[in-house]
């Protein structure tokens, strides 16, 4: 038996009034993830434990099999796992954004989906004006990055994800709490630096948000997980453009399968994920896709981008997959689902059951779901399960 988990970030959502009191999700086009639910298990799965944030961390952690109540200890480590940082026992790594910010409110939390090149060069003269013993930057891909603190400072910090708070003003969302002077005053030194830098000049010139400020959260100290093969007697790999993403399966003992154009973004090499994820099923026993566009589109508010995201991520990923997976030799078992849900009129992250679907190729048990979304899964045969369940679910299913 093989398995298949295919992830679009933030696909669910809340009705809306533009399309008549549908969601995103009932009104595009989902051909492909309708047919697994049609002819396979519906549900709905709680993939953020009460008392944890609802951030894709937390959500993708439990549906690999990993309980967050037990395993998570912030999103920034998972990110540093990933860029090849290893992380003391005392180092707590921060997520570092860079933002723009205008008129002293936090615009964008991307600065445009500034460009890897660009970026590197923003957080390069970041490290090389702020850091010292205490902290060290790192690049990443577009906005995300990295800062990693010595000796626990900021640990308990408490700090606001970005995305959670565009169009405010930044300054009642600073950094409160323990060590929270240190690490608001880089975010402060940041924005004179940066304001400087040719990057930044160019992209104003051109009409493009800069990266105008650092901002930094999510932190946490490293992990320590059971390897995956020991908890469920199964080789894996996962596929992602997140960093965040590939840090759980680092952490996990997953191969990190990278994929020419995954990009993270709208722009995002589907079908390029799609064929890495049927190829590592010829040497893995599961494979992990994930796609984060849909979410990318609900922070920007942005519904047109939002559907055709999803139809792009069920024609070119699960349909691709699907169509592959049929006509193999050995038992697939293929499960769909969001994270979580971002919601185009909140444009942040949520913590309610998703809907999942569940379909394995060597059976056809039509469930009482007719379509995947929010509300057909509800007639569903599996209910509302913890998704950190979910993988010892898939394997002890008859």
């Amino acid at each position: 038996m093989k398995y298949v988990v295919l992830i679009g970030d933030g696909m669910a959502d809340e009705p809306l009034e533009e399309l008549g009191g549908m969601t995103v999700l009932q009104k595009a086009n989902t051909t492909n993830m309708d047919y697994i639910v049609m002819n396979g298990r519906a549900g709905l799965a709680q993939t953020v434990p009460e008392g944890l944030p609802p951030g894709s961390d937390v959500a993708n952690m439990s549906i690999v099999g990993y309980d967050p109540k037990k395993y998570y200890s912030g999103r920034a480590p998972l990110e540093a796992a990933s860029m090849g940082v290893e992380l003391e026992k005392d180092d707590v790594a921060f997520r570092c954004n860079l933002i723009t910010i205008k008129d002293d409110l936090i615009v964008d939390y991307s600065s445009g989906h500034i460009t890897n090149e660009e970026a590197k060069e923003l957080i390069e003269s970041i490290d090389s004006a702020l850091g010292d013993d205490k902290v060290s930057f790192y690049p990443g891909i577009s906005y995300r990055h990295l800062m990693v603190a010595k000796r626990g400072l900021g640990a308990n910090t408490e700090c606001v994800p970005p995305h959670d708070v565009i169009d405010e003003s930044r300054h009642e969302h600073m950094p409160k709490g323990e060590d929270s002077e240190i690490i608001s005053d880089l975010i402060e030194r940041s924005i004179n630096i940066l304001e400087t830098q040719p990057v930044n000049k160019n992209r104003i010139a051109e009409g493009k948000n800069p990266g105008n400020s650092i901002w930094l959260w999510g932190q946490g100290f490293a992990p320590a997980f059971t390897p995956f093969n020991e908890l469920y007697g199964l080789n894996g790999a996962i596929i992602s453009a997140v960093d965040l993403v590939k840090g759980i399966g680092i952490y996990a003992g997953l191969d990190v399968i990278e994929v020419p154009g995954a990009t993270g973004y709208l722009d995002t090499n589907y079908i390029g994920k799609a064929e890495y994820a049927i190829e590592a099923l010829k040497n893995h026993d599961f494979v992990f896709v994930h796609v984060e566009a849909p979410d990318e589109a609900g922070h920007m508010g942005n519904m047109e981008a939002k559907i055709q995201a999803i139809e792009d991520f069920d024609e070119k990923v699960v349909g691709t997959i699907l169509k592959a997976a049929i006509d193999m030799d050995e038992d697939v078992t293929i499960m769909v689902m969001p994270d979580h849900p971002t919601p185009i009129a909140l444009r942040t992250h949520t913590s309610v059951p998703i809907p999942v679907g569940i379909y394995r190729t060597s059976e056809k048990n039509p469930d009482n779901a007719d379509a995947f979304d929010e509300e057909s899964v509800k007639k569903g045969s599996l209910g509302t399960v913890y998704a950190a369940d979910l993988v010892r679910m898939l394997i002890d299913m008859r």
